[in-house]
């Protein structure tokens, strides 16, 4: 591995001097900061049932269909690999500030979040030793083949490395895309230094994306079917067992298909024999799914068809079928996989592949969807999913940093499914007990769900969502939450997610929180935490829970319901001081114990000393007094965020 080198901080310099971009952007396109808002449908004719009661058990013994046990990491993020220098950061001595502080807000809650790197660039990746100017990553764009027009990415060691700095700051958990593009000329390297680097970070080896897509982008014949795949994930198996850099094995996850009307079905993969015969190798099963495309719009002339309008598809969003059917595809591999002994992922998802659809992808409908999207999928026993990142030419990012030459005067722009997947962390909670029922609310009404969350065998929470919008308040509901047979508390409290209408995109709040509007945040929360008190009919046995239209409530029926729901800890990242100690001048308030504290990332490079906390001064270990100054003046000179 190469040694640690601060020659990133030369080029910096010289970029600087020579007016260039660190970085280059994605694209001239702004998909991702489009101003695209669209018209809420309106309520529906009949108005559903405004008041209801849902009678729940006590005990999880008496609730049929409950879930597997399921943990708040539930709902992470997928990165495309092509961005992670974007997003992540440049290199693994800078860091992302925001980045570091979106991350930390869902382990403050869960201990843990799950980043997937992958995409359609894992399989187009190549390993170098080096890069001109000490660049971890560089994309070949001359050569893209697809019809999505992906690059080849070249990458070095320090790739890999970027996540060990961010594991060793907060407690990500890793899984790292394996090319399979081409089993004649294997290219291993991103396990052997996943492995070596990451340690206990590394969740798992995804191999191949999307390998159902072959035959139609053109890399494999058009007769290409399930048994051939079989064929040819045997021999990188064989290859991975084989290859001594590789000593870890049962990590590998497949088979990661798309499973579209030009994909296969997962039944079809299972028929070949494919887990008992991989059962050693596989440590999770995994498919890729969205509900819609964007294609035609995104590639024009590219044999996608005809393009569909924001408006028209938005509807499609804004109501409990759509998770409920994305899912039911689905149940029969999921029972599968708890049969076979493994978790079973959605790998990649979010609201339209091809960039989504601008107006609904970065809508408040589209949080609304994702909470109940991921909480359908946790009902459903699924064991995790994970939210698709891609650039700066797609809107349905959960967040996306400002376009390079803009870094100096604006800040990162958080999507409303970021919130969704806060939401859904408080909901399913740290314990890694919560199971998931849906409980048909409202007679099975597709605008008003519910669902009830039972930790350790007792009931613990219910979610509610409301998908209409309404400013006269008449299509908000009230739910009489009542336990016959169980002790009704005097209160409950709950925490909601609102917004005037399923199509505002920034002015969103969690608790009261916000995250800022575009161009508006550093990656913490804003704001006073608003947690309501409501009082309950302790005669009646019933508890009145309001539910905004439009709107999510999540109500904790106990109080250490909601204290375990509260951040444990205090982990944030200034992104106002900045020193070469750590990746970039973090909050000397955040210790190790906040998050990752590194010592099982035995290939890790420093991003501070080793001490318990992230010091803010004294890092002449790392760069001697005169860089150090250096190191200042050109962060300053870039704005608070953008460190590259």
């Amino acid at each position: 591995m190469p040694s640690f080198v601060h020659t990133p901080l030369v080029l910096v310099a010289w970029l600087l001097t020579a007016g260039l971009s660190v970085l280059a952007d994605d694209s001239g396109d702004t998909s991702a900061f489009n101003n695209v808002v669209l018209n809420a449908p309106p309520v529906p004719n009949p108005l559903p049932p405004t008041e209801f009661t849902l009678k729940l058990e006590q005990n999880s013994q008496n609730v049929p269909g409950l879930s597997i046990p399921q943990n708040g990491s539930f709902l992470g993020f997928s990165l495309e690999m092509s961005v992670v220098n974007q997003v992540v950061g440049s290199s693994p001595q800078i860091l992302q500030v925001p980045f570091l502080n979106l991350m930390s807000i869902i382990t403050e809650r869960v201990g843990q979040v799950n980043v997937r790197v992958g995409g359609n660039t894992q399989d187009y990746a190549v390993y170098v030793d080096s890069l001109p100017g000490g660049q971890m990553v560089s994309k070949d764009t001359s050569s893209s083949t697809n019809p999505t027009e992906t690059p080849t990415l070249y990458y070095t060691s320090d790739f890999v490395y970027l996540f060990a700095n961010v594991s060793s700051l907060v407690n990500v958990k890793w899984y790292l895309g394996v090319p399979m593009n081409d089993t004649s000329h294997l290219r291993l390297q991103m396990a052997e230094l996943g492995e070596s680097i990451l340690g206990d970070h590394l969740l798992g080896l995804q191999v191949g994306n999307e390998p159902d897509l072959y035959a139609s982008h053109g890399h494999r014949p058009a007769s290409y079917n399930p048994a051939n795949y079989n064929e040819e994930f045997g021999i990188v198996v064989d290859a991975i067992n084989s290859d001594q850099n590789i000593p870890i094995h049962g990590n590998l996850v497949a088979p990661s298909i798309i499973g579209t009307q030009k994909g296969w079905t997962a039944e079809e993969v299972w028929d070949t024999g494919f887990v008992d015969q991989y059962s050693s190798s596989l440590g999770a099963l995994a498919v890729e799914r969205y509900p819609d495309n964007n294609c035609a719009n995104t590639y024009q002339n590219a044999g996608f068809g005809e393009g569909k309008s924001s408006q028209d598809v938005f509807p499609n969003y804004l109501n409990h079928t759509s998770g409920v059917h994305l899912v039911q595809d689905y149940l029969s591999s999921t029972a599968f996989a708890q049969q076979k002994g493994k978790p079973f992922v959605m790998m990649e998802t979010n609201t339209a592949s091809c960039g989504g659809f601008p107006g609904v992808s970065d809508s408040f409908g589209a949080a609304l969807w994702a909470i109940d999207y991921a909480l359908q999928m946790a009902y459903g026993n699924f064991s995790g999913a994970h939210l698709h990142i891609g650039g700066m030419d797609v809107s349905y990012n959960p967040f996306t940093p400002p376009m390079t030459n803009e870094s100096t005067s604006r800040q990162w722009t958080i999507g409303p499914v970021y919130y969704s997947v806060v939401a859904v962390a408080e909901t399913l909670g740290r314990s890694g007990k919560s199971q998931v029922v849906d409980l048909q609310a409202n007679g099975g009404n597709i605008f008003t769900p519910g669902y009830a969350i039972y930790d350790n065998g007792n009931l613990d929470k219910v979610a509610l969502l409301n998908y209409m919008t309404d400013p006269t308040g008449a299509a908000s509901y009230i739910t009489s939450v009542s336990i016959p047979g169980g002790s009704t508390p005097a209160t409950v409290t709950v925490k909601y997610l609102l917004a005037d209408s399923v199509a505002e995109k920034f002015n969103i709040t969690w608790a009261g929180q916000t995250l800022g509007g575009q161009y508006e945040s550093d990656g913490r929360f804003q704001g006073d935490e608003s947690v309501v008190t409501v009082q309950c009919n302790q005669a009646a046995g019933t508890c009145p829970i309001r539910v905004p239209a439009p709107g999510f409530a999540l109500v904790f029926l106990n109080n250490d319901a909601l204290a375990a729901s509260e951040p444990q800890t205090t982990a944030t990242f200034s992104t106002t001081t900045f020193t070469a100690k750590g990746a970039h001048g973090s909050s000397p308030t955040f210790s190790a114990s906040s998050g990752g504290s590194g010592s099982s990332t035995p290939g890790a490079k420093p991003t501070s000393g080793s001490g318990s906390a992230v010091e803010t001064s004294g890092a002449s270990d790392l760069l001697p007094a005169t860089c150090i100054t250096v190191f200042a003046v050109l962060v300053s000179t870039l704005g608070a965020l953008r460190l590259l």
